[in-house]
């Protein structure tokens, strides 16, 4: 737990993930002190020598310096966007028995500095590298956390704004499950204002149930479009880190869809899926259950059961 009043965020992986977070942070002043760390010390040292000359045009006064793992022992938060992308014909499995060798030559170095904060990861499979995080670091669940579906639920609602013409930040409606070909829209819980959208199409014929499916199958094809249009995402994920940060630093007890590990909730425990959590300086101070319907908790339990056979495969432990 953050105690402190101190903002200071150690980032490992200076890609493009990694920067755009660090390019957000900066510039929406969101720590004190940034820290550069990669396993190509030089990108980290030009990265920082890059942000610092931008510090004279934004309203931060941060101090951003490449850094080594000792300069995790007073961190607040670590924030993992490291890992090796995906070879052509290579399985999932694979990929993550790589990733799982980088985390374990991360976490351990992160956790023998003396780091008593809080993880946040972002690297792929999140839901599954965030579990990786808290088996190989031995941190209470509650402050490792992954960026989940919170850039999805970014997207969902973007687009039902778009769809119902309505300011995005008041349509409350989640995606949750795995942040993959699993997650989905729980439509009995999703609501413009007070007004459940469900009922709202059935009252005024303004929306139909596929339209949204399809807003559902668009939200979860994003990445994927994206990333045939131009190779990778970055900005998205960059920005919805911050926002997670800055929930975890203001002591905001926000509702954010992060990655965490269940404990019960919705019959579940853990694995670590997206889900809607209030966050604060604790990292996940508790983990909201939604009133599912039961096609609704079928399709969730699927979620997370691939995500259970996924982490199984990798025999950690």
């Amino acid at each position: 737990m953050i105690t402190s009043d101190s903002r200071k965020v150690v980032l490992i992986g200076t890609g493009m993930v990694g920067m755009s977070y660090a390019y957000a942070l900066l510039n929406q002043n969101a720590c004190d002190e940034l820290v550069l760390i990669d396993l190509d010390e030089e990108r980290a040292i030009g990265e920082a020598m890059d942000l610092n000359h931008g510090l004279a045009f934004s309203a931060s006064s941060m101090k951003i310096y490449a850094g080594k793992y000792a300069d995790c022992a007073n961190a607040d938060i670590v924030v993992i966007c490291a890992g090796v992308a995906q070879k052509p014909g290579e399985s999932r499995l694979d990929l993550l028995q790589r990733n799982a060798a980088v985390f374990r030559s991360i976490i351990g170095p992160v956790t023998e500095s003396g780091f008593n904060g809080i993880f946040l990861v972002a690297t792929n499979p999140v839901d599954i590298m965030a579990r990786i995080t808290c088996t190989l670091s031995g941190f209470n669940p509650r402050r490792v956390l992954g960026s989940g579906t919170a850039l999805d639920t970014a997207r969902l609602r973007y687009l039902l704004g778009d769809y119902f013409a309505v300011d995005p930040r008041n349509m409350h409606a989640y995606v949750i499950g795995e942040h993959g070909d699993s997650e989905f829209v729980p439509w009995s819980q999703a609501m413009m204002a007070t007004k459940p959208i469900l009922a709202l199409c059935e009252e005024t014929g303004s929306c139909r149930y596929a339209d949204l499916e399809n807003i559902a199958s668009e939200v979860r094809g994003a990445a994927q479009k994206i990333i045939k249009s131009k190779r990778a995402t970055y900005y998205g994920i960059g920005m919805a880190l911050v926002r997670i940060t800055k929930a975890i630093f203001g002591n905001e007890n926000s509702v954010l869809t992060v990655s965490a590990m269940l404990r019960g909730e919705y019959g579940e425990n853990g694995v670590y899926v997206g889900v809607p959590c209030i966050v604060n300086r604790q990292g996940v101070r508790k983990v909201l259950t939604l009133s599912l319907s039961d096609e609704e908790a079928g399709r969730f339990h699927e979620s997370c059961k691939t995500l259970q056979d996924s982490y199984a495969e990798l025999n950690l432990m």
